[in-house]
């Protein structure tokens, strides 16, 4: 059975369906339907929502609770996404479990609150400090949406690390119709839940095997940054999703994430009747990269166009890996959407 929803609406009905019963935020544009929904549905599920004064005080809560053993996610968008991340830090170093929504607006600062951007893509991977490991995540449709949802509050329990669900204001925003897919959930194991099972220490502090304090072991100290890293690759095919779509003898091959992948799915239609072979790469998962699928998809191109509402983030990180004169990048940063006609215009002037 189809239901016709708004993507917020998606992500928060997700969230309630993926077992999440504590929910803290602050209302911020262009994620404040998320916290409206969840004030409306959660404490009838026998959840908790809770408006805190700020940010960081929402993040923190959501960490205190899921710390506690209950499923727990928080949503922002831009400048709040930038407060929360001392937070998802600690979350990392205390291994705790939580979803972060983070849907873009075009910044730096306050920016255009209701325009779509893609400009949080290296902020995702690198806001906080450290060595750290970061799992980032993204959506194309609001089918995805709730998805995606689910599957980041699963690799958040699985790997007990805070998991970011990157999203734009379009995707957001937009209103399909959505199939409420029966996906397996991922339950907290219980001797990692303060009250509950064995006891156990947790800081932010550089740490042993126990969880307590080693800042003068050098190390337990290099121990622990490899752990961190290590659970993470160990599971990234695992947890990787990426979609490829299209002539399968393509010569042209577009890559987008977000809503630039519906532009790329427009831009190929036109292509292909001018009789051109083209493919479609949807980048589910930013970080961990998936580079090895990327370099295979691309092996075959004649060009590997990049379409994104940033200055060229992903596309500037892939010329490690690809040839770099086989790459176009087609950005736009003015809180529009690149147009189908746009890809297909600079694909003609390249001599494609």
């Amino acid at each position: 059975m189809g239901f016709f929803l708004q993507g917020n609406e998606a992500c928060a009905l997700a969230g309630l369906n993926g077992g999440v019963k504590y929910y803290a935020g602050y209302p911020i544009t262009p994620s404040t339907e998320i916290a409206g929904h969840m004030a409306l549905k959660l404490p009838k599920r026998g959840g908790v929502f809770i408006q805190m004064e700020d940010e960081i005080a929402s993040i923190a809560a959501a960490l205190g609770a899921s710390a506690c053993g209950v499923k727990s996610m928080t949503a922002t968008s831009g400048p709040g996404f930038s407060l929360k991340q001392e937070n998802i830090g600690y979350g990392i170093m205390a291994e705790i479990p939580l979803l972060v929504v983070n849907v873009q607006r075009v910044g730096p600062s306050t920016g255009a609150p209701t325009s779509p951007a893609q400009g949080d893509v290296m902020q995702s991977r690198w806001g906080t400090h450290g060595d750290h490991p970061m799992i980032v995540f993204t959506a194309s449709s609001v089918q995805q949406v709730y998805e995606m949802t689910i599957h980041s509050l699963n690799v958040a329990e699985q790997l007990k690390m805070p998991v970011i669900l990157l999203l734009d204001e379009t995707i957001a925003h937009l209103k399909e119709s959505v199939v409420l897919k029966e996906i397996p959930l991922v339950t907290r194991q219980q001797n990692r839940i303060i009250g509950q099972g064995d006891p156990f220490h947790t800081t932010g502090l550089s740490h042993d095997e126990f969880g307590f304090p080693a800042t003068n072991n050098n190390s337990k100290i290099a121990e622990l940054t490899w752990r961190l890293h290590k659970k993470v690759e160990e599971n990234t095919e695992k947890f990787t999703k990426i979609e490829i779509m299209g002539n399968e003898d393509y010569e042209i091959l577009l890559v987008g994430y977000g809503i630039s992948h519906r532009s790329a799915l427009a831009a190929m239609e036109e292509l292909e009747e001018q009789g051109k072979k083209v493919a479609v790469l949807n980048l589910l998962t930013l970080w961990p990269l998936p580079y090895k699928q990327i370099q295979e998809f691309s092996r075959n191109a004649q060009v590997v166009v990049f379409i994104e509402l940033n200055l060229g983030m992903i596309s500037d990180e892939c010329k490690k890996y690809i040839d770099h004169k086989k790459i176009l990048s087609i950005t736009k940063t003015s809180g529009q959407l690149i147009e189908p006609w746009e890809i297909v215009k600079t694909l003609s002037e390249g001599g494609y």
